[in-house]
């Protein structure tokens, strides 16, 4: 069995289910973490009995045992220098959403992994969601005939909204409705993007950083279909990092509801209440299996690398989600529409909007 030295940089909530994972894996020689709390780094260490940990992830860039890296850090400023380095010093990377913050950034990511001929993915775990998958798979048979309209709506409890919020001043779009308009370019291919019209809500995370509450994109694609993205992170606090989705997909020969809310889990305890289990984006571990899309998606990376075959995310489609919040955020302060691709006159209006907050 062909096995491979696999390190993880960042160990939070996200990192540390990627660590747990491979370090489970029988395709993981050694297992390598960092991480920038002594606390957290000494904790994962000891769960997952990583051959090293260090704080700082130069250590990781420097061994030349390590091929595969998965980038877990946050706030989401430190993806672009630390991705760049792994891929620099010739490393397989999986870098956890978004791609990066600049466009030239993402460039230089895609470019690095192409010069150096490695393989480069970005973590959109959703694809890894059966139903997602079953979606795809349905409209790829051709049996809901040509796509009308796709819409999502996605909700996350106001605890997990003001931690994601309170690290980087970024849009629900960005960092929310991210995942949700991956998969459905995804399930759309080959069509792309063309214009967006987005509206967004004020409520109880403006005053943590000016953010809206949810907003509501409405993205029209080069094929004529239509697709409607709502994200909002205001839900009341309950199960940890819920998140509840509806999906609705309409074409000419049929149509395809999906049901995302996790009601069909429902633990009710007279110390916590009503909670509904497994309803986390990611997933989690339950005793031992996982949950959930994170861990599948971690391991079919590693399969990926070893195997030398296409990653499920290409950083290229990436970059397209990327500009497609963009346009969604630059749409709703100017309250307009915003065509795709980005022209000079919107990236100048982006530039200068940056510069203001």
């Amino acid at each position: 069995m062909k096995q491979v030295d696999v390190a993880v940089i960042g160990t939070g909530w996200i990192g540390g289910m990627r660590a747990e994972t491979l370090s489970r894996s029988a395709l993981v020689d050694r297992l390598h973490i960092c991480e920038i709390r002594p606390d957290r780094l000494a904790e994962m260490k000891q769960i997952t009995k990583a051959a090293t940990a260090t704080l700082d992830y130069q250590d990781i860039i420097g061994n030349e045992r390590i091929s595969i890296v998965y980038v877990c850090t946050a706030p989401e400023p430190t993806h672009f220098p630390i991705a760049r380095d792994c891929l620099k010093a010739g490393k397989h990377v999986l870098l956890e959403k978004p791609i990066a913050l600049e466009f030239w950034e993402a460039d230089e990511l895609i470019t690095l992994a192409k010069r150096n001929g490695v393989k480069f993915t970005i973590g959109y775990s959703q694809r890894f969601n059966s139903k997602i998958a079953y979606a795809k798979k349905q409209i790829r048979e051709g049996k809901l005939g040509d796509i009308v309209s796709v819409m999502v709506s996605r909700h996350l409890s106001r605890s997990l909204g003001k931690k994601i919020a309170g690290r980087t001043k970024l849009s629900p779009a960005a960092m929310e409705s991210t995942h949700d308009l991956d998969f459905v370019f995804w399930m759309l291919e080959p069509a792309k993007p063309v214009r967006v019209y987005s509206q967004g809500a004020y409520g109880v995370m403006k005053p943590l950083n000016g953010s809206y509450d949810c907003m509501w994109n409405t993205v029209t694609m080069d094929n004529g279909a239509v697709v409607v993205v709502g994200g909002g992170w205001n839900l009341p606090p309950g199960y940890p990092n819920y998140s509840s989705t509806w999906i609705e997909i309409t074409g000419t020969e049929g149509a395809l509801i999906l049901d995302g809310t996790y009601r069909d889990n429902w633990l009710n305890t007279v110390e916590g209440g009503t909670r509904y289990p497994m309803s986390t984006m990611p997933g989690e571990q339950v005793d031992h299996m996982y949950a959930g899309q994170l861990g599948p998606e971690t391991i079919h990376f590693l399969e990926c690398c070893l195997l030398d075959r296409p990653v499920m995310v290409q950083p290229a489609h990436a970059r397209m989600v990327m500009e497609t919040y963009t346009a969604a955020d630059l749409s709703a302060e100017r309250n307009e529409p915003v065509d795709m691709p980005l022209n000079n006159e919107a990236l100048a209006r982006i530039a200068e909007w940056d510069r203001r907050r």
